[in-house]
């Protein structure tokens, strides 16, 4: 007689979680069980993997109403701790970009890039509970005639604070290099010249969108993890990339699917909502994010048990190609490999430098998974799937 394969749904999923039955172990786990047992075994003894990244995220922001004053008013330019928000919207409505930057900042226009505070530092301060000075201006009519406020709010003061991030979760991203003469400062961090160091951004086998490479189970709707919160997918993200060259197992080895997301900045934790500044460059913000991938069947086990031998990302000259619009692959590395300290590229070993954090990524990975044991935690049934490639 032959094997019956694994086929659950979200529902059945969900009726174990409730029970207290269901079995959900992190992606660092089942890269183990697949290894040991296979993905058919795997499949049939597991409900949930957990995934997890922490890493800056510049697409990212908050939209914050910050409430009717008297007299009225209509905000049309706008600034929180000098950071200049967005007011092209309602009368109270504004939106706090990432990588916005503080207008007083010292080094402003003494050193271009080298910012200390900006969009992201003022959602941290926002979301850690610190006042910050809302300061807007308006042009004043007759149903909206202020012009201008100013004044010390915190979290508790807004009527309404979401974080809203147009392209999170890179699925991959670029290993940086230099390959010019100088010492260069980039979003991918500072990169020494004549390929000194190599820098990277995703947590290989824990990163979401790597562990379900064709988005068979997120789309819009789907409950996250999300700057200590629940959140949820709204859709895909800006520069979603589902024809990206693809690998083993359907890897995608250059920058691929990303996601959209919001939250409620007020259940939010400041450890995973955090302000950085980039040296040369600029401020941006760091997102813990983390996505619960519903082991539906064998070929979701499969998708899950991914290692880091098994997943590569291309090499980029950030001082010659990138800045010219090319991305021009030089070589594949593993995230093994990155995540050994140095890889081999041009005949000498290179340093290699994370921006993002493996610790941060499996500690979401683990809080995500204890959510889910006690029942605190239910998986959402995507509304609208994301664009997505024919499988291989």
């Amino acid at each position: 007689m032959p094997k019956k394969n694994v086929s659950r749904t979200i529902q059945d999923i969900n009726a174990r979680i409730k029970k207290g039955i269901a079995v959900v172990i992190t992606a660092e786990e089942m890269t183990d069980l697949v290894k040991r047992k296979g993905a058919a075994k795997a499949a049939k003894e597991v409900d949930v993997v957990t995934t997890g990244t922490f890493a800056p995220m510049c697409s990212s922001g908050a939209f914050i109403n910050f409430g009717h004053s008297k007299p009225a008013f209509k905000a049309s330019k706008a600034w929180l701790n000098n950071v200049p928000a967005y007011a092209g919207l309602a009368a109270v409505d504004i939106y706090m970009g990432a990588t916005e930057l503080a207008e007083d900042d010292p080094l402003n226009g003494v050193h271009p890039g080298q910012f200390k505070y900006g969009g992201g530092h003022v959602i941290h301060d926002l979301i850690a509970g610190k006042k910050v000075t809302l300061r807007a201006t308006g042009y004043g009519t007759d149903c909206y005639p202020g012009k201008e406020i100013e004044k010390k709010v915190s979290i508790s003061d807004l009527p309404y604070a979401a974080l809203i991030n147009p392209r999170n979760a890179y699925q991959n991203y670029n290993c940086a290099v230099n390959l010019s003469s100088k010492t260069i400062y980039t979003y991918m961090g500072v990169l020494k010249p004549k390929a000194g160091n190599a820098n990277y951004s995703t947590s290989g086998y824990l990163s979401p969108l790597f562990n379900d490479p064709y988005y068979l189970t997120v789309g819009m709707g789907t409950r996250i993890f999300l700057g200590g919160a629940q959140g949820y997918v709204i859709g895909p993200g800006t520069q979603h990339n589902p024809l990206a060259e693809r690998g083993k197992n359907g890897a995608p080895v250059n920058p691929a699917g990303t996601l959209m997301v919001m939250g409620d900045m007020k259940e939010m934790s400041p450890k995973w909502i955090v302000g950085v500044s980039m040296l040369g460059y600029g401020c941006s913000m760091a997102v813990g994010l983390g996505l619960p991938i519903p082991i539906l069947n064998e070929e979701m086990a499969r998708y899950t048990g991914v290692s880091d031998e098994e997943l590569f990302a291309r090499i980029i000259d950030y001082g010659n190609d990138y800045p010219r619009g090319e991305g021009k692959s030089l070589a594949y590395v593993s995230y093994a490999e990155l995540k050994s300290g140095s890889i081999r590229f041009n005949g000498k070993d290179i340093p290699t430098v994370p921006l993002s954090s493996h610790v941060r990524a499996l500690e979401i990975a683990n809080t995500l998974k204890v959510w889910i044991e006690k029942g605190e935690f239910l998986l959402t049934e995507p509304q609208v799937m994301l664009p997505t490639a024919k499988r291989k």
